[in-house]
């Protein structure tokens, strides 16, 4: 379930949460530029995701690029896990087929998000941002490799829409270094 923020509740628990120094300054003006910026940066996801990693308090814009594909990767890896769990319980029933699929969807855009990463450092960002969005095309067809768009279980469904969201902020934050 998503919850929406006002953006002045949002707005008062970035300040609060900068200033408890749970999350560094540079990750929320860095996601609020990048959300000013660009209409479906999610601000509240960006400063959230991002002021976990440990990179983050010494990062610049360039750096917390890096950290949003580091993120996509780690979720990703994630998604393979899960995948692994489903099919270990669910065995190759009716989803099985699609689960294997997902499997290496999820494999591929771990990878997508690493090169993305490594396009980044090497500020090659129009390469970085193309595997962003590799990856987060890679996540949606894992869900559309169900045949039934129900039957897609909400773990997967979660493992897209991280991996969509993070893209986006990690594009975001790449075009304020360009």
């Amino acid at each position: 379930m998503v919850m929406l923020m006002n953006p002045y509740t949002a707005g008062f628990l970035a300040v609060v949460l900068a200033l408890s120094g749970v999350v560094d300054g540079t990750v929320v003006t860095t996601c609020r530029a990048a959300a000013d910026r660009d209409g479906r940066v999610d601000y509240d996801f960006c400063v959230a995701e991002l002021g976990k990693h440990h990179d983050s308090p010494s990062a610049d814009a360039w750096g917390l690029a890096k950290v949003a594909a580091l993120t996509g990767v780690v979720d990703a890896d994630n998604a393979v896990y899960d995948v692994k769990d489903l099919l270990a319980r669910k065995g190759a029933g009716d989803a099985g087929a699609a689960l294997a699929r997902c499997e290496e969807l999820y494999g591929a855009a771990g990878f997508a998000f690493a090169e993305a990463h490594d396009d980044i450092n090497g500020r090659d960002y129009a390469a970085g941002k193309d595997k962003a969005a590799d990856a987060a095309s890679l996540a949606r067809q894992c869900n559309g490799a169900f045949a039934d768009k129900d039957a897609v279980p909400p773990v997967i469904g979660q493992h897209s829409s991280y991996a969509a969201r993070i893209a986006i902020v990690c594009t975001a934050i790449t075009n304020l270094i360009e």
